[in-house]
């Protein structure tokens, strides 16, 4: 499948699992919610966390070509940052996406190893 339409399916999976997080977090409000979520949903965040998988070996070499082939994938420039963190932030969208559909299991792992650092 297109990585675009991976690192799509892997934004909405993401941003639920985290949304789901936060609630079960116990936080009520929704400013609340809003402000913790960016700890997590911003292009900036994502490239950190995508950073630091990478850096401490969590994902195999397989996860990180799907990484590459999505930030390497043509898109649209973002308004709102750097061209380099927004397609490092889809390259991470287009590993969930893909795991999602391939592999729950590992998806769901990645998933909580990022909300547990």
């Amino acid at each position: 499948m297109n990585n675009l339409v991976m690192a799509y399916l892997g934004d909405a999976v993401y941003e639920l699992f985290i949304r789901e997080y936060l609630i079960n977090k116990g936080l009520c409000k929704v400013k609340d919610l809003q402000e913790e979520s960016l700890k997590y949903v911003s292009a900036v965040s994502q490239r950190r966390i995508l950073e630091e998988l990478i850096n401490y070996n969590v994902l195999t070499d397989e996860e990180i070509e799907i990484v590459n082939r999505g930030r390497n994938a043509s898109s649209h420039p973002s308004k709102t940052t750097d061209i380099v963190t927004y397609k490092k932030a889809t390259g991470l969208e287009c590993l969930i996406g893909n795991l999602y559909n391939d592999n729950k299991e590992r998806c769901y792992e990645i998933l909580n190893r990022i909300v547990s650092e």
